[in-house]
């Protein structure tokens, strides 16, 4: 039989309960209450333009900058959060942090709640490690900034509900440079111009780089891999993308370097390997009498090499390398790519000679559609390609077209030789990138905080 406890022995065994419960709760919210000394009163004392190293330690945030200051942490100092708001508001000019670790933000998007928010002009925020912060660096209407050597990864929610790594908002002439990021949403540039976007890497984002609304910006020396999305340029005109390296955008929609109604732009030395779409171009250029140029870029082992949404004009592509993809060009619906400019690129499936050795094939590289036109024109029919049917009806449409094919471009001076770039560099950085993200997943640090 059971025992029901009644009177003076039930009230007992309530109290037991209840003190279990208190002690767990108190156990399970100790680091939120451990008595963290606050960053703040360290500041506050400082005179303005004054250099400090923090003693190491672990302090409770926010810090609040509104004077011209030089926070140093020496890579021994960490400021917490606690779950709530931003943990560094930089509202001043000319202040410098560096070598803090910065965690444990808010989780709200309205407020944007970030690792380090820039309110001011001048400012240096380098050699930090931001970590478990919704967002990592956000500048509005701040210029002339400098956000260098940061290591930014966001919280652990879905990819759409993360925040941004670095976020630009109405800023100008800043430079992003050599920043480390991983499992954040985006870099995004929002309304900005004459900035800088040099020597970061990004990997398990959604778009690594993000240009909406934006002039004038220079993007050199990245490299992207393992994202839904490398760059993508909408709305945003002057910009100039080269010498990146952008691999493994292979998801169902994955795509290298994206346009969407872009003009005058600058697509110089870029790698782009191993993508669903390597470029995708969508109405661009947009302006009129405006050009995109295309020039010494190595497209190479993605499912498309160059993919038209539409038949446009106004594009150049000059002495690039389009090498081993899956198929070389596409456009949607019925057109071609005949609008653009094709000239002195290196097409791996070119099947002409050479009988002058002057480099130039002796008949143009001409890329037709045959009944890969189904895929092309019916979305549905993508789900075909590349099976034994669709191959078979593809080869009985060469060898004896029952139908005139569709003409997509013609390169009168195709390459016979690839360019400078180093298609084995190239596999080397893939592989050497690959190990890098490997290693990052096994240090990648597990969200602690205790969840109400």
């Amino acid at each position: 039989m059971f025992h029901i406890p009644t009177g003076r022995e039930a009230r007992k065994i309530n109290q037991s309960r209840i003190a279990g419960l208190l002690s767990l709760l108190l156990f399970s919210i100790s680091p939120l209450l451990a008595g963290y000394p606050p960053i703040q009163d360290l500041i506050d004392k400082a005179e303005e333009h004054a250099s400090i190293v923090i003693e190491p330690g672990i302090y409770s945030g926010p810090l609040i900058l509104d004077f011209p200051i030089t926070i140093d942490g020496q890579h021994r100092v960490t400021i917490d959060a606690g779950g709530k708001g931003s943990v560094v508001f930089i509202d001043t000019d000319g202040a410098t942090l560096k070598g803090l670790k910065l965690i444990n933000s808010g989780e709200s998007h309205n407020d944007i709640d970030s690792g380090v928010q820039v309110r001011g002009n001048f400012n240096v925020i380098k050699d930090n490690i931001i970590e478990n912060c919704l967002f990592g660096v956000d500048l509005q209407q701040s210029n002339n900034n400098i956000v260098r050597r940061n290591k930014i990864s966001s919280q652990e929610h879905g990819l759409g509900q993360r925040g941004d790594a670095v976020r630009l908002w109405y800023s100008f002439n800043n430079r992003i440079e050599d920043n480390e990021v991983i499992n954040s949403r985006d870099m995004v540039v929002w309304y900005s111009a004459d900035n800088i976007i040099r020597g970061n890497s990004g990997t398990n984002c959604r778009y690594s780089l993000h240009f909406m609304y934006s002039r004038y910006n220079l993007v050199e020396n990245n490299s992207y891999y393992h994202n839904a999305v490398g760059i993508f340029v909408m709305y945003s005109d002057g910009i100039i993308v080269r010498n990146n390296y952008i691999g493994h955008a292979d998801g169902p929609t994955g795509v290298g370097i994206g346009f969407k109604e872009t003009s005058d732009l600058t697509i110089e030395g870029n790698q782009i390997l191993y993508c669903a779409s390597g470029l995708y171009i969508d109405i661009s250029p947009f302006q009129p009498d405006t050009t995109n140029r295309f020039k010494h870029n190595l497209i190479a082992f993605n499912n498309i090499g160059a993919r038209f949404l539409n038949e446009w004009h106004g594009n150049e592509f000059l002495e690039n390398q389009f090498v081993s993809n899956m198929t070389q060009v596409a456009v949607g619906g019925a057109g071609s790519a005949n609008g653009h400019v094709w000239e002195g690129n290196y097409w791996s499936d070119y099947e002409g000679f050479d009988q002058d050795q002057d480099g130039v094939g002796d008949t143009p590289f001409e890329l037709y559609r045959f009944a890969d036109r189904l895929w092309q024109n019916v979305d549905d029919a993508q789900f075909f390609k590349g099976t034994p049917m669709l191959e078979t009806l593809d080869f009985m449409e060469r060898l004896a077209p029952l139908s005139e094919p569709t003409l997509l471009l013609r390169d009168p001076k195709p390459s016979m030789t690839p360019l400078e770039i180093n298609l084995e560099e190239a596999k080397d950085t893939t592989n050497a990138l690959l190990k890098l993200l490997e290693e990052q997943k096994q240090t990648q640090p597990k969200d602690t905080r205790p969840r109400f």
